[in-house]
């Protein structure tokens, strides 16, 4: 008996064959999902204003669970997102929103070097194409690109004009694991696990302070070689002066 298979047909075992080894790939990397979420807090939230705008500086403090460092040391780079709004404090309406900042960190374990790689760009992206124009650091171990990460310095958020200074107003403040960077079969694995759940948000009362000013200390006056020659030659005549006068 003679079995003819279609095209169509053969791209359908094609497809399901795709399917699966996806399906394969999620069971492996994103674990059983029975662990508790990570638990991540931001604290030491300070917001100053300077002349070129506000600034906002913080630490975020969370582990990686061991799911999501085991899919790093495979090769799986994961993005994290930074979002600060500003909204203007009105009791006798909604709050709208004066100012709106992002930034995506990308974190990434490189094999061949053994290093840790760490890219941070202002805004979302949505490709690795985003990724061109930003700052990248590079750490020798995984604690030190996390520290990275959790320290966020003078980050600014809005410009000056944007915030009055006798006003009231709302910082919202949020870190986040952003699922949707990871690759596509994977995502299927990795929705609803706890595991992949690092997030954490402030919403309090915007307090600015002063910008620190910069103290460098001034330099003292140079002397040219010159003149103290000439001061120290000097010297011994008015000494001879003194004698001759006595």
């Amino acid at each position: 008996m003679t079995v003819f298979i279609t095209p169509a047909f053969k791209n359908a075992l094609e497809m399901l064959a795709r399917f699966f080894l996806g399906w394969s790939l999620c069971l492996l990397l994103a674990g059983t999902g029975t662990g508790a979420a990570a638990a991540t807090s931001i604290t030491q939230v300070r917001a100053e204003r300077a002349d070129d705008g506000i600034s906002l500086s913080a630490q975020i403090q969370f582990e990686l669970p061991p799911v999501v460092e085991d899919a790093l040391l495979k090769g799986m780079p994961v993005f994290f997102v930074m979002e600060a709004d500003i909204y203007r404090d009105r009791w006798y309406w909604s709050n709208p929103r004066v100012s709106s900042a992002a930034r995506t960190v990308r974190l990434a374990y490189q094999p061949l070097t053994r290093r840790w790689r760490v890219n941070m760009v202002t805004g979302l992206i949505t490709s690795s194409s985003g990724l061109r124009a930003t700052l990248s650091q590079h750490y020798d171990t995984l604690p030190e690109a996390l520290a990275a990460i959790q320290r966020v310095a003078r980050w600014r958020i809005a410009d000056a004009a944007e915030v009055e200074p006798d006003a009231l107003y709302l910082l919202d403040f949020n870190f986040r694991l952003d699922l949707s960077q990871l690759p596509r079969p994977f995502q299927i694995g990795v929705s609803g696990q706890r595991d992949w759940i690092i997030a954490a948000r402030v919403k309090d009362q915007l307090k600015l302070g002063l910008a620190a000013p910069n103290t460098a200390p001034v330099p003292a006056p140079a002397v040219s070689a010159s003149a103290s020659v000439s001061a120290t030659a000097a010297l011994p005549a008015a000494s001879a002066s003194t004698e001759s006068n006595k």
